[in-house]
């Protein structure tokens, strides 16, 4: 009997996890789930009512409060990802958030999750893990270039700042850090393109299917 293939894909901020985990869903023709959208979603939510991004109890009721569209372009701006990198420390909005998250992974067709603990706590039993990284400054300019793009008026130290924040939020939260998983691949992108990214990613999940 063949079991469902199981794609878990993490790494920090920046680093193509996302691009990479959306180009493997459609590789392999499976449903793909951007679980760090989730704790957007939240913290969006949670802003519009006025919220207080340090309290875990007003966090909490943001999750209860109905999730906002993933379609909504509120959900990629700056202030939103950084609510959201603070929230996702609340043990209590994880725990909230899991059952989602562990749902999608276990469907019957399979499918592909990215984040920052797919590996490691949403989907452990996960077929293929990859781990995907780059230095702080590659990330760092990645970011400024796709904020400039959008039209964004920033400076390149401020987000730099922003991420080496985020890295030290997601890896050193109590509940759920961001760690590579034991069984997963490294993958760098710090000198790929995105094309050659998504290449040696199919590559390293081949190889661990076969």
């Amino acid at each position: 009997m063949n079991h469902p293939l199981l794609i878990a894909v993490d790494g920090p901020a920046a680093s193509g996890k996302g691009t990479i985990a959306r180009a493997l869903a459609a590789h392999f023709g499976l449903p793909h789930m951007d679980t760090g959208m989730l704790y957007r979603s939240v913290a969006l939510a949670l802003l519009r009512w006025g919220g207080d991004p340090a309290s875990e109890f007003e966090a909490v009721r943001a999750c209860k409060a109905g999730l906002v569209p993933p379609n909504d372009p509120e959900l990629r701006s700056e202030i939103v990802g950084e609510v959201a990198s603070r929230i996702s420390g609340f043990s209590a909005v994880r725990a909230a958030l899991l059952g989602r998250q562990g749902d999608f992974a276990g469907q019957e067709s399979g499918a592909v999750l990215d984040g920052r603990d797919t590996g490691t706590v949403i989907a452990p039993h996960a077929n293929a893990k990859l781990f995907v990284t780059a230095s702080v400054e590659i990330r760092a300019r990645r970011r400024f270039d796709e904020l400039v793009a959008c039209g964004k008026s920033v400076h390149f130290e401020e987000v730099l700042i922003d991420i080496r924040a985020r890295d030290e939020r997601d890896s050193t939260r109590a509940d759920a850090p961001l760690v590579m998983a034991e069984d997963a691949m490294l993958l760098d992108t710090g000198k790929l393109s995105v094309d050659g990214s998504i290449a040696a990613a199919i590559a390293l999940v081949d190889a661990r299917l076969a």
